[in-house]
């Protein structure tokens, strides 16, 4: 009797139930709730399935993420977690993006460029609210990415500023805000333009060549990288996915890189990413600060779009609909399906799509850069 009843206090001591805290209980939920919404309605589920499902595993078993020791290997999503942290996923990501992805409406319109740029403002209020906090430099420049709505930027920039100690707090802020697009931006963008404004139809863009097209991505590459060659592994891996696609020559390359690799590489940086939400990591003043710090920079990127779109829209008198300019944020291409959907909302003729992809691509590009600014900036 005395071995039966030490094996069962043993096999009740092993459960999950008598080993968590009311924290790990909350996040479960959290994570649950972050299920349906990608299930049930459909909120990116690509990637809030992924980061909600890691979620639930490190907060049922945290050793699941647990670094080796001399004497145990590590957890499984521990090794998931390093590739983010030696950046070999965020630009996995961005190739794949760039396989994915037409150039040509920012090729037919170089005024996007201006629409990018004007929605990395936003990454620049929150570095200065950061900084206000009481975070230091680079932690305040890793946050502030948060901002531009990318996630593999956000990761890769924790990473080379050694700020690995608050990636999982910036990367879950920064994918769940990609997720929640359809919901923040379009109060933002209808506070700062008119019915008017969204009504506004974009005339058809030049139709682009098949050299420009090639001629894109290897230029682009030269220019950025010369001035910021910290860039390379991202702005690299997003024009080489891109050259993939437009040279015709390397279609399974193409293929590969936008559909197997690219579904890969979000398994296992989703989960990742999630399995860094432990309640005990997560759960504190700075995390809170670091998810409100992100809303900011999404929010106030959103809007300086619009403004710069309503100010394009004097200079052309009339002819830029402002709506695509907060398709700046570089969430490709959940931004620009915003911006089609609220002008399709005040005119359902009304095309924006294709116009919107400009500045969105252009967004991908500057968050980029921005990220290699910040590592100039700390000599990285």
């Amino acid at each position: 009797m005395a071995y039966i009843a030490n094996t069962l206090s043993n096999l009740i001591h092993q459960t999950a139930f008598l080993n968590l805290t009311w924290g790990n209980y909350l996040m479960i939920v959290v994570a649950c709730i972050f299920l349906y919404l990608a299930i049930a309605h459909d909120f990116e589920p690509l990637l809030l399935v992924p980061i909600a499902f890691g979620m639930l595993l490190v907060n049922i078993y945290p050793d699941i993420i647990a670094a080796p020791t001399a004497t145990a290997n590590g957890g499984l999503l521990y090794y998931f977690y390093i590739m983010d942290e030696w950046s070999i996923l965020p630009s996995l990501i961005f190739m794949g993006v760039g396989a994915m992805t037409d150039f040509g409406p920012l090729i037919a319109n170089p005024a996007s460029f201006l629409l990018g740029a004007a929605a990395q403002f936003g990454i620049f209020a929150a570095y200065f609210g950061a900084i206000a906090l009481g975070f230091n430099g680079k932690a305040a420049a890793a946050i502030s990415i948060i901002g531009g709505a990318d996630g593999p930027t956000s990761i890769f920039l924790c990473s080379k500023l050694g700020q690995t100690q608050i990636m999982g707090p910036i990367a879950v802020a920064a994918y769940s805000y990609m997720s929640l697009v359809p919901i923040i931006q379009p109060p933002i963008m209808k506070l700062f333009t008119s019915d008017a404004d969204r009504k506004i139809k974009m005339s058809q863009l030049r139709p682009v060549t098949k050299l420009e097209r090639i001629l894109f991505p290897i230029i682009v590459t030269i220019v950025v990288c010369m001035i910021l060659p910290t860039t390379a592994p991202l702005v690299g891996m997003l024009m080489l996915g891109n050259l993939f696609r437009e040279s015709g020559v390397v279609r399974q390359l193409q293929e590969t890189a936008s559909n197997a690799m690219m579904y890969i590489v979000v398994i296992l940086l989703g989960t990742s990413v999630g399995a860094t939400t432990s309640a005990e990591a997560f759960l504190n003043a700075t995390t809170l600060k670091i998810v409100a710090l992100g809303l900011v920079a999404f929010a106030f990127g959103t809007a300086a779009g619009c403004w710069f779109g309503q100010l394009m829209k004097i200079i052309t008198g009339g002819k830029i609909n402002p709506l695509i300019g907060s398709a700046g944020v570089s969430a490709v291409p959940m931004a620009a399906r915003v911006s089609q959907k609220v002008g399709a909302e005040a005119d359902p003729t009304n095309f924006l799509l294709m116009h919107a992809m400009g500045p969105n691509v252009a967004g991908v590009i500057g968050t980029a850069v921005v990220a290699g600014v910040f590592m100039a900036v700390f000599g990285i």
